[in-house]
């Protein structure tokens, strides 16, 4: 299935924006099923309205094509690498590459994409987790890795973080880490987290940094999350400063008991996808 089925139908040439499905769920280390988050935010995606009111404008009009998804599995390595081509490829035929996971290992292979293309870089992360570990049950590229992996390429920044082990706090940034109980406190925190970020940014969302009373259907989710309007205004205000250069959406376990989430990971996609092509810097 494609991203807005019947109603966002474009050819690969056409279409400024690619979506990259990636149905990994190897290294989950709790709630099983980020393989199947893919497949239920495209469904999804189809009762979205494709008229976007807050910005007024149709962004699949720019052209919005679904790949094949990837079904490497072998490893995490052979996983990262396989991404980290697909990725390339975009990027060296111009396209907006937005990556629908599975579970977080999958970004790993799109910083080093976007890492390789630009030099002026900061990842941005929205996350309930820090994922600064250097190695996790055996694997420096297990989801709870990605971070670590992340700030070896590039300027990071994290935001919405509510939960790190004492070795992570330890060794974090603190600089560049914005914790949901302090923007829960001080809403100014997201203009000092955006101003922190470098031209170009890649910005990886993992859906568990919304509160798990909006969405449940997590790998691992933690109580204490920002809302949905805080955010979404938060990226808003990131895209116009700032040059996306392309995006994540990774970790929803969907659930057949409530399909909600399902559907705010698809909205997530399609408003950030506005802001980035109306007022942003693209």
């Amino acid at each position: 299935m494609n991203f807005g089925g019947h109603e966002v139908v474009y050819s690969y040439p056409q279409s400024r924006i690619v979506m990259l499905p990636v149905p990994y769920d190897e290294t989950s280390t709790w709630i099983r099923g980020a393989d199947k988050g893919p497949d239920a935010i495209f469904k999804a995606s189809v009762n979205l309205e494709f008229y976007d009111i807050e910005t007024g404008t149709e962004v699949h009009k720019n052209g919005i094509f679904t790949l094949d998804p990837v079904v490497e599995k072998s490893s995490p390595e052979a996983l990262t690498e396989e991404v980290r081509k697909r990725v390339k490829q975009l990027l060296d035929e111009q396209k907006f590459p937005v990556i629908v996971g599975g579970n977080h290992t999958v970004s790993i292979g799109a910083f080093y994409a976007f890492s390789e293309k630009y030099r002026d870089l900061s990842i941005l992360q929205l996350d309930a987790h820090s994922d600064l570990r250097n190695e996790y049950e055996g694997s420096a590229l297990n989801h709870a890795c990605v971070m670590a992996r992340a700030r070896e390429k590039a300027h990071i920044v994290q935001v919405g973080i509510r939960s790190m082990s004492a070795e992570e706090a330890s060794e974090a940034g603190w600089e560049n880490i914005y914790p949901a109980h302090e923007l829960i406190r001080d809403n100014s925190l997201y203009l000092k987290a955006a101003a922190s970020l470098k031209e170009k940014v890649y910005v990886t969302i993992d859906m568990d940094v919304f509160d798990p009373s909006l969405v449940p259907s997590t790998g691992t989710p933690e109580p204490g999350g920002p809302d949905y309007s805080d955010l979404m205004n938060f990226l808003r205000h990131v895209a116009d400063k700032r040059n996306i250069v392309g995006f994540d959406v990774v970790e929803l376990c969907p659930s057949d008991a409530n399909h909600t989430p399902d559907f705010v990971a698809a909205k997530v996609i399609y408003q950030f996808l506005s802001y980035i092509f109306s007022g942003g810097r693209q």
